[in-house]
Parts: structure tokens; sequence; C-alpha cells
């Protein structure tokens, strides 16, 4: 019968292991298995202030969002795509999931972030 060694896990990977379980749709018990290990140390390590992660930024505070910008809009096979180019005074966003939003005009950027938001949530 194979022996079972007691596995140390550093402050900074119990961390990393409970900053994992924030992720949406994430489950403690799915952490753990990649891990292979009891989702109830997860739990444990959550209780303590030391490792458990920080609460999310409030709402209303301003985050940044990744932004890429391409001459022409390309389809996922790297071909152009067959949508003409934006007018003047429109953003197109690409959201994921495959949807694309688009804005004409003048817009309220807290507003757009907070659709924005709720669109990728």
């Amino acid at each position: 019968m194979a022996r079972r060694t007691k596995r140390l896990w550093t402050d900074e990977e119990k961390r990393s292991i409970c900053l994992q379980t924030t992720a949406p749709g994430v489950s403690v018990a799915r952490v753990a298995r990649r891990y292979a290990m009891n989702a109830n140390l997860i739990f444990k390590w959550l209780r303590d202030p030391r490792y458990a992660p920080e609460p999310p930024a409030e709402p209303d505070a301003a985050c940044f969002l990744p932004v890429e910008i391409v001459d022409q809009p390309m389809h996922d096979d790297g071909k152009a795509a067959a949508d003409p180019a934006p007018a003047a005074g429109m953003i197109e966003i690409d959201i994921a999931g495959g949807h694309r939003l688009r804005v004409c005009g003048s817009y309220d950027p807290e507003a757009l972030a907070r659709l924005i938001r709720g669109l990728s949530g």
C-alpha cells in the first residue's frame, strides 16, 4: 500500500487557490479537484483572513477593460468580416460569447460601463 505524504502549501499558494474560487461559475469543489485536495481545506483557508481573497471593488469604482483597436473587424478564422467598418462617432465592443455592442453618438461612460458589466456577467 502506498504511503501518503502530507503536502505543505505556501501562503502564496493558499492565496492563489482561494482566489480561484471567486471566479464566476467556479465552485470550491472544482478548484479542490484541480489540486487533488479536499474542499474542506479550501473552506478553512477562506475563513482565514490571511488567505481570503480581497472583496470585490465597489461597483461604482472605475476599472479598465482590455481594448484592441483594429483597422478592420476580423472573424475567428482570420478573414476580414463582411460587416462594414463602423461609422464615425460609433464604437463597437465585442463581448464574450460572440456578442457585439454598437454605440452611436454621445453616451454616458458610466452607464455604458454598467451595461457592459451586466452583459459580461
